[in-house]
């Protein structure tokens, strides 16, 4: 069983930053893709970045392109999100979520219900 845990969420003023990192278990060595996704009270899930793990090219969406920045340590098994300029809009529950793709493209492209591994999430908030 794959399991994911974030950590590094928290409150912040607009313009300041947060990593956030997401801990893989072992068993996650059958996924290659890594995804954060955010959700704010009232809105629909949304994806903000992916890095597709065999190689390491990522895709971040347009709306934190810029401000955000998905990484991995593959020594310690870690997933980054690195948010700069944060903005009040940012605020969410930030989760990630695993899957196997089948190449970077279909990793890049797969929606929220093509993951089947999620972590219970970490709060952002961000005050103007």
């Amino acid at each position: 069983q794959v399991q994911l845990v974030e950590s590094g969420g928290g409150s912040v003023q607009a313009g300041g930053s947060l990593r956030l990192s997401c801990a893989r278990s072992a068993s996650a060595w059958s996924t290659n893709c890594m995804g954060w996704f955010r959700q704010a009270p009232g809105k629909e899930r949304e994806g903000v970045a992916r890095i597709y793990t065999s190689g390491g090219s990522t895709y971040v969406a347009d709306s934190v392109q810029g401000r955000f920045t998905i990484s991995q340590d593959n020594a310690k098994n870690t997933v980054y999100l690195q948010m700069n300029t944060l903005k009040p809009e940012d605020t969410a529950l930030y989760y990630c979520a695993a899957v196997q793709a089948l190449g970077r493209y279909h990793c890049y492209s797969s929606s929220l219900a093509d993951f089947p591994y999620w972590g219970q999430g970490t709060q952002v908030t961000v005050s103007s």
